[in-house]
């Protein structure tokens, strides 16, 4: 690969130990993946797992004195004082996260605790080379706002952040960011939820560049935040582009770089329904408990939740997961106690794959997102899967059709 003077210095140890091993890493993955040159990033998010492979890793980068160049944003572990004080996490959990955030901290990360960054604190602009991980940040930071990054890991983008740099290949080149596969979408797409299911057709549609037509002209950024996430929950998609929408997708020709798609496929209401028997529990039962918030909700979808249930009593409890800059506003517009009144938690810096959530095991859950009830199925907890007003409307009666 062709270096800079300051690549070679971080190479050779000039910047200490921690950023030559970072340096040697993103080297030998440029090497791999036969990148001719490292280039520049501006921003970064870390996928933390607060998981033993990720604390060890973060701990010796500590150890070896490396510190981010580029602070990124982190993903979420859990909120340590909402469940200590609940009496909710063992000590031993509890000495885990607090590790991975004194890592963290250390490393010069900004302590976010979002795994939707690319909504509020961590937005790219067009044409910005970045090092994003986590499933649904890669594909909204391509598809929506243009910005490029390949689908790095937790480790590299860590490591990016502390050298500054990636290697040049993948989706940072025009050649690889274009479609490949055209998706006519005969579905009804009446509201945010579809997009989960539309991204759970990640089987049918197959690996590539999905190019969507047929989609409404407005289109949440929580419907593109779910269509991303369930992307890369049933297949792998580091990219899409919506006709007319994404602003690498204006029309068909520049879209598919002026090349015929290598496959065109139709994704029907049918589609859906095949999906959800295959991810959901059976309906027609009594629920546990409700959760929301992977990829972590926004301060609409609180608001939205709140207003449905202000003055109701909820039969099940309902957890949504947030960032805690969603919810520190949600308190200050007085949402959190709203829903708290009703028997519901916003609950901020959490992920629902973490063990912060063992009292919920052996029980069934109700969800919008199959990214939610995917995760914690290792953990025994189990979920059906319907649309978010059908959630809301099962956490008041205690019982989902």
């Amino acid at each position: 690969m062709n270096l800079t003077d300051d690549q070679k210095k971080l190479l050779n140890g000039d910047f200490g130990e921690g950023a030559k091993l970072a340096m040697k890493v993103q080297v030998a993955i440029g090497e791999s993946f036969g990148a001719e040159r490292m280039v520049p990033i501006t921003r970064a998010h870390v996928a933390l797992s607060n998981q033993d492979a990720d604390l060890w890793l973060a701990e010796k980068m500590v150890n070896l004195g490396a510190k981010c160049r580029i602070a990124p944003t982190v993903n979420p572990g859990f909120c340590r004082e909402y469940f200590k004080a609940k009496n909710l996490v063992s000590q031993e959990d509890y000495d885990m996260m607090e590790r991975t955030h004194n890592a963290y901290k250390k490393l010069g990360a900004q302590l976010t605790y979002n795994c939707t960054p690319y909504i509020d604190t961590n937005v790219p602009n067009f044409g910005e080379i970045i090092a994003f991980s986590e499933s649904s940040a890669t594909p909204y930071a391509n598809s929506v706002w243009g910005a490029r990054t390949n689908r790095e890991g937790a480790n590299s983008a860590l490591f990016a952040s502390i050298t500054g740099y990636v290697p040049e290949y993948g989706l940072l080149l025009d050649e690889n960011r274009k479609g490949n596969i055209l998706v006519d979408v005969q579905a009804d797409m009446k509201n945010d939820y579809c997009y989960h299911m539309l991204g759970m057709c990640g089987k049918k549609i197959g690996h590539g560049v999905p190019v969507f037509t047929g989609l409404p002209k407005y289109i949440s950024p929580e419907a593109l935040r779910n269509l991303g996430a369930q992307l890369n929950t049933s297949g792998a998609y580091d990219m899409y582009h919506i006709l007319g929408f994404t602003p690498e997708a204006p029309d068909l020709e520049t879209a598919f770089d002026k090349k015929e798609p290598l496959r065109k496929v139709t994704i029907t209401n049918e589609d859906f329904e095949e999906v959800l028997k295959d991810i959901s529990l059976e309906g027609n039962r009594e629920i546990d408990f409700v959760m929301f918030g992977c990829p972590h909700f926004t301060l609409n979808e609180c608001r939205h939740i709140a207003m449905a249930i202000e003055g109701k009593k909820l039969k099940k409890e309902m957890w949504i997961l947030t960032s805690s800059h969603v919810k520190s506003i949600a308190i200050r517009m007085g949402l959190d106690e709203i829903i708290e009144n009703a028997g519901g938690h916003i609950v901020p810096d959490t992920c629902p794959d973490q063990p912060c959530w063992h009292f919920l095991k052996g029980k069934v859950g109700l969800t919008e997102s199959p990214k939610c009830a995917y995760y914690p199925q290792r953990r025994g907890i189990n979920f059906v899967i319907r649309d978010l007003d059908t959630c809301i409307n099962a956490a008041i009666t205690g019982e989902v059709k």
